[in-house]
């Protein structure tokens, strides 16, 4: 597809960390691609990663199994235990067949499990093979889906903003807004007319609960860890990239205290909320804007007395105050990508390895893809006109053509591990309830980096 030739280069970078671990191929590398039914297989395991799009996958079972016999059996984890539910579940006689690694540092935690896939249909309509999880020349990883996230908003609440008689700032419209300045006089002033425009506060709550925080102890750090090692020019696959020292920690706090000042939530109130209560915030008008991806359509849309429109949900990037942000887009990436478990049977592999082509090549499996799942899917058996119909991933799609600004790649997926993330969410729900510091938010930052990255070597 003409839109993912353009997101190659910036993902690559995130993908070539792959050559920091060496593997052995499995002694069942037999996936042949084909997909022919296999009569002999009539069960397999997939573990979902994602717990939003969990009865979608119940209805893609279920027509798999209608047309082909075959029961596909979809367990899903909950928010931020997909490692120790996978971890689970491979000890048990029901481990999964299919599964997801979280990049490269997802395969080194399973090398063991993950078959070799460059035999596999599915790796062969990949539009662009340097997407792969690769080791000493085997595939073991196939990403699934390419999604953008940034910051959702409701352009008819800004409208409105925008017509009042008495704001405070000279915006007209969100074309306007291109930097942390103008984005946070934006909202200071929105929060101070939140009666005249009818919302609680211009954000949705700041999800601190633990398990709950991945908006940002992941995708919001994704950013100041991006321009760091970008402008030190660090190789995401040397021991430069072990260490960080948050040179733009103030960026981030920025960006944060915005969300936490101007909220629908009172900062004590953060360490409750969880990310379904934020996007029914948003999605029921009591809020303006809410960090999340495009996967949150579905969140937003399906909640009982709904009133954003379709037409009225719009990406804007998340600016920070980083110099040059004028030309920054929205984050693109992925760090989803499909694994066979090596450890099954030949015959479960290769069922395994048919079902995943069928989700992605057949008509109907392409239409489950684009209008239930709502992928935008990085595979060549979907033509150009074919392309999610739900706002938000229309939207990544404009922010991936868009040649004047640079997207930024998701380099979330070389962070050191859960752990990491875990205790930079726990020390900002410390931070806006007022018992830690920023500077102790910016020690757990770099400390904990390191320490994990040591751990994991």
């Amino acid at each position: 597809m003409k839109i993912l030739k353009k997101f190659m280069a910036v993902l690559t970078v995130c993908v070539i960390v792959s050559a920091l671990f060496t593997a052995c191929k499995s002694d069942k590398d037999t996936n042949d691609g084909s997909n022919t039914q296999n009569t002999a297989v009539k069960t397999i395991r997939y573990l979902n990663f994602k717990p939003e799009i969990a009865d979608k996958y119940q209805k893609i079972s279920e027509e798999y199994e209608k047309e082909t016999g075959i029961k596909v059996i979809v367990e899903t984890a909950a928010n931020n235990t997909y490692e120790q539910t996978l971890t689970a579940k491979m000890a048990t006689d029901d481990a999964p067949t299919i599964f997801q690694i979280n990049g490269p540092h997802g395969y080194n935690n399973w090398k063991d499990y993950c078959a070799e896939l460059s035999s596999t249909d599915i790796y062969k309509h990949l539009t662009d093979k340097d997407m792969a999880v690769t080791a000493n020349g085997g595939v073991y990883g196939i990403p699934y889906v390419v999604e953008g996230y940034g910051i959702i908003y409701n352009s008819e609440i800004t409208d409105k903003y925008f017509a009042l008689q008495d704001k405070a700032t000279k915006y007209t419209s969100m074309a306007d807004i291109n930097n942390f300045a103008a984005l946070s006089a934006l909202v200071q002033d929105m929060q101070k007319h939140a009666d005249a425009l009818g919302i609680e506060g211009v954000f949705s709550s700041t999800s601190l609960k633990a398990g709950e925080d991945w908006r940002w102890q992941t995708h919001l750090a994704n950013i100041p860890v991006y321009y760091e090692f970008k402008k030190n020019n660090i190789d995401l696959t040397s021991d430069a990239a072990k260490k960080i020292s948050f040179e733009f920690a103030e960026n981030y706090k920025n960006i944060f205290d915005l969300y936490t000042e101007n909220s629908v939530s009172d900062k004590k109130e953060l360490g409750k909320k969880i990310v379904d209560e934020s996007m029914a915030e948003f999605a029921l008008g009591k809020s303006a804007m809410v960090q999340n991806g495009n996967w949150a359509w579905g969140q937003i849309r399906d909640i009982s007395g709904n009133t954003v429109q379709e037409s009225n949900i719009k990406f804007l990037p998340i600016y920070t105050g980083v110099e040059g942000e004028e030309k920054q887009g929205i984050c693109i990436g992925t760090e989803n990508f499909l694994a066979i478990n090596s450890k099954a049977s030949e015959a479960e592999q290769k069922a395994a390895a048919d079902f995943l082509y069928w989700l992605y090549s057949s008509e109907k499996g392409k239409s489950y893809v684009l209008n239930d799942l709502g992928f935008i899917a990085p595979f060549d058996t979907f033509n150009d006109n074919e392309t999610p119909t739900d706002p938000l991933a229309k939207q990544v799609v404009e922010w991936m053509n868009n040649d004047n600004v640079t997207n930024i790649p998701w380099q979330f997926t070389v962070f050191p591990s859960q752990t990491f993330k875990d205790d930079l969410g726990a020390v900002l729900l410390q931070y806006v309830q007022g018992t830690k510091t920023y500077d102790d938010v910016k020690n757990t930052f770099t400390a904990r980096w390191e320490a994990e990255s040591a751990a994991t070597k």
